[in-house]
């Protein structure tokens, strides 16, 4: 009897453990699978009304409004995130982003590596200067895409009235960055 009865907890023991390890795996599949991002076809909710909202506006090439592709000329899109200390920074991080695939839709484009981080933002005297890693110039090649990076970041930051102008630097360089 001892025997049988191991036996039958042995079995059960296995069943649990398998029933378990579906219900683990199937979980961390559908998880992966609505996982948001900006560019997700997900539907992405709004803040609540009560939550203070701001209006930041991010600047992307777009082929359909500059069909001679002038290299630096951007367009703002608009996104709605919640009010924060450092909007000037959020407005980058956006950008980084790049463009939802609406907005891709309405042929929106970056030519922004992926990955790029701020290393600081700094904002004094109408001075921006901002510093970001070395994926910034990462396979980075032709005026054309350096001059539309530079734009990009640029204007995004030149949205807010304490900025007048932007110093873009890597790893703290600004001479030998961003050549073409």
């Amino acid at each position: 009897m001892a025997k049988g009865g191991i036996l039958i907890y042995g079995i059960l023991l296995i069943y649990f453990l398998a029933i378990l390890g579906i219900g683990i795996f199937i979980v961390s599949y559908l998880s992966r699978m609505v996982t948001l991002s900006p560019q997700s076809p997900i539907f992405v909710f709004p803040p609540k009304k009560t939550e203070k909202t701001t209006t930041l506006k991010i600047f992307f090439n777009n082929s359909g409004l500059d069909p001679e592709a002038s290299c630096n000329k951007v367009f703002p899109v608009e996104r709605t995130v919640l009010k924060t200390q450092t909007p000037a920074r959020k407005a980058l991080e956006l950008l980084f982003e790049g463009p939802s695939v609406s907005e891709k839709d309405q042929e929106f484009f970056t030519s922004i590596p992926k990955d790029v981080k701020i290393n600081s933002l700094t904002i004094e005297n109408g001075i921006a200067k901002a510093d970001f890693d070395e994926t910034l110039e990462f396979q980075v090649g032709g005026s054309c895409r350096v001059s539309a990076i530079r734009s990009q970041i640029t204007q995004t930051l030149k949205q807010f009235s304490s900025v007048k102008d932007v110093i873009i630097s890597i790893e703290g360089r600004t001479e030998d960055i961003l050549q073409p």
